[in-house]
């Protein structure tokens, strides 16, 4: 019984580390420049996360989220810490951007962001208090969400992989048509050619 246990929550991990984006970072802001970071989400992917500025005397920093089609999804200016959370309505790439507030060229901020997507960003000690569950069945409460997880980007990768298919079908029609219209352009302005050469010749008795 406790090999099979065993196996189970090895399997709970296996799925969750392909299942659960997580990522920290450390990155320096200087001068004027934003740096921007881009995550490409499903519908209802649910993302939670957290940045401070770790160091000493920097100055403050503004932050700002946008979805695909650019929808302001979290703005803060002039802070040293804070943190986000969002659920996808669209599809495509979301970006957090991070500058520094009345930046000049010598102005430098060392960030920390944590990133969670997913059912990592999920509260499961409130899930786990509010339906009365723990242990092995909080656990397989997860491995079962981690699934739908995997099962719903599955979907959502072969929906644009038909996406990109369409468009390189259509993109090689264009071209196959563009092709031949040249052609049939260029035999017209050759033909064109030739004739020309010929009525000129003509009328100067010249064949």
């Amino acid at each position: 019984m406790g090999s099979k246990l065993q196996n189970a929550l090895a399997l709970i991990v296996l799925v969750a580390m392909f299942a659960l984006p997580v990522f920290s970072m450390h990155f320096q802001i200087e001068g004027t420049e934003s740096k921007c970071f881009s995550e490409d989400l499903n519908v209802k992917s649910v993302v939670l996360a957290n940045y401070q500025v770790v160091s000493e005397n920097s100055p403050m920093i503004s932050v700002k989220v946008t979805s695909p089609y650019g929808n302001s999804l979290h703005k803060q200016d002039r802070v040293t810490k804070g943190e986000f959370a969002f659920t996808a309505t669209e599809a495509g790439d979301y970006t957090a951007c991070f500058s520094i507030a009345d930046a000049s060229k010598e102005s430098k901020a060392m960030v920390d962001l944590e990133w969670k997507l997913g059912i990592d960003a999920k509260d499961w000690d409130s899930v786990a208090k509010r339906e009365k569950i723990d242990g092995v069945e909080l656990e397989l409460r997860k491995l079962e969400e981690a699934i739908g997880e995997i099962h719903n980007n599955m979907l959502y990768l072969r929906d644009r992989e038909e996406k990109m298919r369409e468009v390189n079908e259509v993109t090689n029609t264009r071209m196959a048509w563009f092709s031949i219209t040249s052609l049939l352009i260029c035999l017209a302005v050759a033909g064109a050619q030739v004739w020309y050469l010929k009525s000129f010749f003509e009328r100067k008795k010249l064949l």
